[in-house]
């Protein structure tokens, strides 16, 4: 079975999804908290972030939390895919 379009998929979602992170943890410098764009990237991203805000302290000012989620996503994309090139 080709599982190219699975593996395609779920680099592209991963990749996204990354590219969301960043944009929200950037555009939080930059914008109120109440602005509509902001307030629609945290509603995608907070979910993610806030149990790894309850395991990592944060240093100050800076919050490592959205650099931790990026690297879980990136491994998490990186297991999967390898998982299916394996069983194809």
């Amino acid at each position: 079975m080709d599982f190219d379009i699975l593996i395609l998929l779920i680099g592209t979602i991963a990749r996204l999804f990354i590219y969301v992170v960043i944009a929200s943890s950037l555009l939080s410098f930059f914008l109120p908290p109440f602005h509509p764009v902001r307030e629609a990237l945290d509603r995608i991203v907070a979910p993610f972030l806030e149990p790894i805000r309850r395991i990592v302290p944060s240093a100050g000012t800076l919050d490592f939390s959205p650099m931790i989620l990026i690297i879980a996503v990136e491994l998490i994309s990186r297991i999967l895919i390898a998982m299916l090139i394996s069983v194809s």
